[in-house]
This record gives structure tokens, C-alpha cells and sequence, in this order.
């Protein structure tokens, strides 16, 4: 790993001792609500994690898939709750961890005593708890939490087809309680009190189960604009969540989906803390939605062909940048047997050690700013980039900017920079390595910067060197 410059190093440690040293759940930032607040550190939550089945697929070794996650120096992995899962060969993914083995799916529920689960041993009775489950999902967190790891506790998930409804525990064919007859299209609306009954019950067993953990959050329904999901049942969900901790000391953020890649939200829910969008590329979600002050994630991505590493990349620093404080990639290559993310990719989708490390490349770049006091300003850029190429300015007017080039052909990149004194850095986003790099006073106005040769994207650093303005 490269050592930080002097200045670089100097807005690290002016970061940490700004922090509130406050203990408690991961929360939103009191000084800048774009960003959280954890273990008294301004954080933004990036990571390379399984597809979700690490909880709820028994076979799944999730504590050598977290030391992974830990060695790359991510800090958030992202789970579903076992009420729903996927048949192989969903999406065209191979080696599914969200598509268990016959008898592998853990839920909340218990195993009745009657055969007859669609995907093998016994129906379930959804008056009656898993403790197997519990222990698992608790055990689960708790190691997240050993490892410096946020999770992302998904509750629900919409039926994209009948085949994954048929595979719910709660539908009626899969439990001996007769609950679940209607069309996977009214699992998430208020239209059926018994099923809500029995969604309910499990949202306050799993609240109470997870109520002291720090690391965690709850999504309440991975890509709702699916599947027949209402906005009324959403609120619903979070209200009960609300109503769950409303005895617990510790209260944990809630997380809602919006939108595949854009939608300005018109109606916010004040019990929501995190706007979720997914594929959000390019990423004028954070824009459309900065006004909110709350934490704008892109907490999947995926689907984009057979490239593995590049679009991932791109995808990653172009959110974070822009804005962003959440980027989940979907990394295809952790597989039951491959929990150390090894696997030959076999999806539609990316992931694996390359893109691991150039992720780690991110993390370092936005962790030696300041970024609590940065806003997102893309009017310091004062030339026109050629066409098909972005160029995004996450900045403190003065201080520091984090910029970052999407596309190929750029030479030379002016800036709007106040007069001062200061040093920039060009780093290439595959590497790490710094590309170029000179000090310079600037009596105030534009600034060209000749950008060094480069393939598909480059970051640029500048930070002041002046002390007294940190």
C-alpha cells in the first residue's frame, strides 16, 4: 500500500479527531446526514459480497466468506432473511447461494412434521420459530461484527415469478397453517391480514434478535417496484420495525429500494434514513435525491454481460464520487465451496479478486479525504470533456477534491480552484499507483492540469498544503 503524502495524512487525522466519539449503531452522520456515523468514524460502506443466500443457504461457510470480505478492507455485506429464495438457474446464475440444496434452506420458520416443501423435507408452521436459524443469523451478525463489517439485513423480496412464489415458506403449499393462497402479485399489500400477521411476527423476532448489535441495518424489501409490492405495506413494515425497537435502547436505521438506476423520490418516508437504488449508472440518483439529507446507496449491481472487473469498477467510483455513501457489487465468484471468492464466474455478472483489489483501490482514494465536510460540485470543472467521457468533483471549496474521469480521450482537465497552495495527485484506478503528481501555487481561477495517459478512467487527488486551512 502507498504511504500518505504529509497533507494527506494531515486531513486523516483531522478527520479522526473531528469525529464524534460516539458508540452505538451505525447511524447518520449529525454534522453531514449524507454520510454515517460509526465507532465514532465518518464512513462510507463499500464492498464485493455473495448473492445474499449467506444466512439463509446452511451449506454456506459465512465465516471464511467474511474473513474475505475483512482482507480487502470492505465494511458491509448485504443478506436476505430465508423468506425468500430462487431455484437453480434463476438469472442464469450457476451456483446460486440464494438457490439452496434440497433440505439446505434455513428461515425463520420451523419444520412442521409434515412432509412436503416444495424443495425438499418437511412443510413449515408458521406459528413456530427455527431456533437453528436464530442461531445462525445471530452468529452470522456477530461474526460481521468481529470483522469490522456493516450487514444489511434485506427482510423481504418480491416474487419475480411463480416459480421463486412457489418456493416461499409462505405460501400455503409450503406451511401447515393454510396462510398464503393468494397470487404472488398481493404477498406485499395490506389485502391479506393473515399473511401480514405472520410477516409481522417474524419482523419483530428478527428486531428482537438482532436488538444490540451495532453493525446493522434493515432493508425492507429488496426491489419492491417488482412483483406487486404497495408503498403502504412498505410503510407498514417500517412502522412495525419502529414499534419493535420502541423498548430497546439501540435503534437501527432503516433502508428503503426505490428505484432501478434513477427516480427523484417525491414522497420520502421520515422513518427512512437510506434511499437504495440499484445499477444506478450513470449515477444522477444521488443528485436527483441530495436535497433529502440522507444517506443515497447503490447497494446492487450486476447484469452488465460478461465483462467481470471493468464496468463494476467504473460503476463503483462514479457513485461514490458523485455522492454516494453505499456501493454493493454483486461478486458471483463466492459459491457454496468458494466462500473465499475463488470460483470461476458462470453469471451474467461480475466479481472475483480483480475486482476485489481495484474496489480496495476506492476505499483507500476516498478514506484520505475529509470526506464528512466534501459536497458533491461539479461546476469547479471548467472544460468540456470529450464526448461520452464524465468528469465528477466531490470537493471542500479550497481544501480538497476527489475527481474522477469516466471515459477515454481526456488530455487536459481545467479547474476552478481559490488561490492557494496545493498538491495533486493522478491515480490510476487499476493499480493504485500514483500517475502523476506535482505542488503548486495557484493565485485563484482556472487551472489546467495535463492529464497523464490512461485507459477507461483515472482519479485525481488535490489537496491543500496549507495547515492552518485544514
Amino acid at each position: 500500500m502507498r504511504h500518505l503524502s504529509l497533507p494527506l495524512l494531515l486531513l486523516v487525522l483531522s478527520a479522526s479527531s473531528s469525529s464524534p466519539a460516539v458508540s452505538g449503531p451505525i447511524a447518520l452522520h449529525p454534522e453531514n446526514p449524507h454520510y454515517f456515523l460509526w465507532q465514532g468514524q465518518p464512513t462510507i460502506l463499500v464492498t464485493s459480497g455473495e448473492h445474499y443466500g449467506a444466512v439463509l443457504n446452511r451449506a454456506f461457510d459465512y465465516r471464511r466468506y467474511l474473513a474475505t470480505l475483512q482482507s480487502h478492507g470492505f465494511n458491509l455485506t448485504r443478506t436476505f432473511s430465508g423468506v425468500y429464495c430462487e431455484a437453480p438457474g434463476a438469472f442464469k446464475i450457476a451456483r446460486n447461494t440464494l438457490a439452496p440444496a434440497p433440505g439446505d434452506l434455513r428461515c425463520p420458520w420451523a419444520r412442521s412434521q409434515t412432509p412436503g416443501y416444495a424443495n425438499g423435507d418437511n412443510k413449515f408452521d408458521l406459528t413456530q420459530w427455527d431456533p437453528a436459524y436464530f442461531q445462525r443469523l445471530t452468529d452470522f451478525v456477530a461474526e460481521a461484527g468481529r470483522r469490522g463489517i456493516v450487514v444489511e439485513l434485506v427482510l423481504f423480496c418480491p416474487f419475480y415469478e411463480d416459480s421463486m412464489w412457489e418456493l416461499s415458506p409462505m405460501n400455503a403449499r409450503n406451511n401447515v397453517n393454510g396462510v398464503g393462497t393468494m397470487p404472488r402479485t398481493e404477498v406485499y399489500t395490506l389485502q391479506h391480514r393473515d399473511l401480514l400477521a405472520v410477516q409481522d411476527s417474524m419482523v419483530r423476532r428478527i428486531v428482537a434478535a438482532l436488538k444490540d448489535c451495532d453493525h446493522l441495518y434493515y432493508e425492507i424489501c429488496n426491489e419492491p417496484y417488482f412483483g406487486g409490492v404497495t408503498e403502504e405495506w412498505q410503510n407498514h413494515i417500517a412502522q412495525t420495525i419502529v414499534a419493535a425497537e420502541s423498548d430497546f435502547p439501540k435503534k437501527h436505521l432503516i433502508a428503503q429500494n426505490i428505484a432501478n438506476k434513477a427516480r427523484k423520490i417525491e414522497r420520502p418516508n421520515p422513518l427512512v434514513s437510506i434511499f437504495n437504488f440499484h445499477y444506478a449508472k450513470p449515477p444522477i440518483a444521488v443528485a436527483q435525491n441530495y436535497h433529502l439529507n440522507k444517506v443515497i446507496g447503490d447497494d446492487e449491481t450486476g447484469f452488465a454481460g460478461q465483462e467481470r472487473v471493468r464496468p463494476y469498477r467504473i460503476d463503483a467510483w462514479d457513485f461514490i464520487v458523485a455522492g454516494g455513501a453505499v456501493y454493493s457489487n454483486l461478486d458471483y465468484s463466492f459459491t457454496v465451496g468458494h466462500e473465499q471468492g475463488d470460483a470461476a464466474i458462470d453469471a451474467p455478472g461480475g466479481g472475483g479478486p480483480q475486482l476485489r483489489g481495484q474496489l480496495e483501490i476506492l476505499m483507500n482514494f476516498i478514506r484520505g479525504f475529509d470526506f464528512l465536510g466534501m459536497k458533491p460540485d461539479d461546476t469547479v470543472v471548467k472544460s468540456t470533456p470529450p464526448q461520452g467521457t464524465t468528469v465528477r468533483v466531490l470537493c471542500r471549496t479550497g481544501q480538497a477534491y476527489a475527481l474522477y474521469v469516466n471515459g477515454t480521450g481526456l488530455a487536459e482537465l481545467t479547474l476552478l480552484l481559490p488561490a492557494g497552495t496545493y498538491q495533486a495527485e493522478w491515480v490510476d484506478t487499476k493499480t493504485g499507483q500514483v500517475a502523476g503528481a506535482e505542488a503548486f501555487r495557484h493565485p485563484g481561477g482556472p487551472r489546467p492540469f495535463p492529464v497523464p495517459a490512461y485507459v477507461d478512467d483515472i482519479a485525481l487527488r488535490i489537496c491543500t498544503t496549507e495547515r492552518e486551512r485544514l
